[in-house]
């Protein structure tokens, strides 16, 4: 059992991570993770990864030439990142920071997760050749990154309308599900707007859901959604916080009531889960099917 803590760096000053390939998907991640350090006076590093790939064979032996034209290459998908950074956190003193690395970047991420204080990628970078298909980084980062992992869909949510929105965030009354609402109560905070805290007490669709004892259900599951949120109204008395209990699966529920939201947190597992390395059904739904951008947070 863990013990509800936020699986961020201990370094207080440690920096919000963000992976950038060129791709439009990437930088958006940049936009969000540029107005996400501002928000919590964080430095932001941005890297880019410039490795080959060589499957199982031999690798490439590249000259001095060809390394030199990768690296200008990332110089300038770091540029791109950097003006795209600067523009979307205008005026923010922001610590910002470049790399190139020619090591392949999913090791990459997921080694330095244990140092960062969240790490930003987007959802499909450019070998995703299919909009509902995840990219590989942000699929293996949300599996085994060390700290809070945000993936930024089709869009950042960060323009004046989407900023008035709310933070969604999913409870099932678990340990896990302490450290997201952590988390979304510190967002909600910082960003002056509502919290929406969900809890969906059936695991079953809807339609499946027995007609008697339902009233009975739905008060033993408000009475779980109360308890998790103890305390919190306290800690930030500056944020409201709408109450949604449901009777259908966490992922559907959170789905439908994140087109109104400008945030999801989720834990990584919930109830069902059974490994500190696996998603939960409920984080793994919403990361393939979310617009908004969706912060799985790993509890200790």
């Amino acid at each position: 059992m863990n013990d509800g803590r936020i699986s961020r760096a201990t370094n207080p000053d440690s920096a919000i991570l963000a992976a950038v390939d060129g791709s439009a998907s990437s930088y958006q991640a940049v936009a969000w993770a540029a107005a996400e350090a501002a928000l919590h006076h964080r430095a932001l590093h941005i890297v880019t990864s410039m490795a080959i790939r060589t499957g199982s064979g031999p690798g490439i032996s590249l000259g001095e030439a060809d390394l030199e034209w990768l690296r200008g290459d990332g110089e300038r998908i770091l540029a791109e990142a950097t003006r795209v950074a600067r523009t979307a956190a205008p005026g923010a003193e922001t610590s910002i920071t470049t790399e190139v690395t020619f090591e392949l970047i999913i090791p990459t991420l997921l080694e330095r997760s244990s140092h960062a204080w969240m790490l930003v990628v987007g959802s499909r970078g450019l070998g995703a050749f299919q909009r509902g298909l995840l990219g590989s980084v942000s699929t293996a980062t949300t599996h085994h990154a060390r700290c809070p992992v945000a993936v930024i869909h089709g869009i950042a949510a960060i323009d004046a309308v989407s900023a008035q929105l709310p933070v969604l965030v999913g409870v099932d009354g678990t340990d896990n599900s302490v450290a997201a609402v952590e988390v979304a109560f510190d967002e909600a905070s910082r960003r002056k707007v509502d919290v929406v805290a969900l809890h969906a007490w059936s695991d079953t669709s809807g339609l499946d859901v027995p007609v008697r004892g339902w009233d009975g259900a739905r008060e033993s599951a408000e009475a779980v959604l109360a308890e998790s949120l103890a305390g919190w109204a306290d800690r930030y008395p500056d944020v409201a916080v709408r109450r949604v209990v449901t009777a259908d699966r966490p992922g559907r529920s959170l789905l439908d009531e994140s087109s109104n939201a400008q945030l999801v947190v989720v834990g990584s597992h919930g109830r069902g889960g059974f490994s500190s390395m696996l998603l939960g059904s409920t984080s793994n739904t919403l990361l393939h099917s979310v617009d908004v951008p969706l912060i799985v947070v790993r509890a200790r």
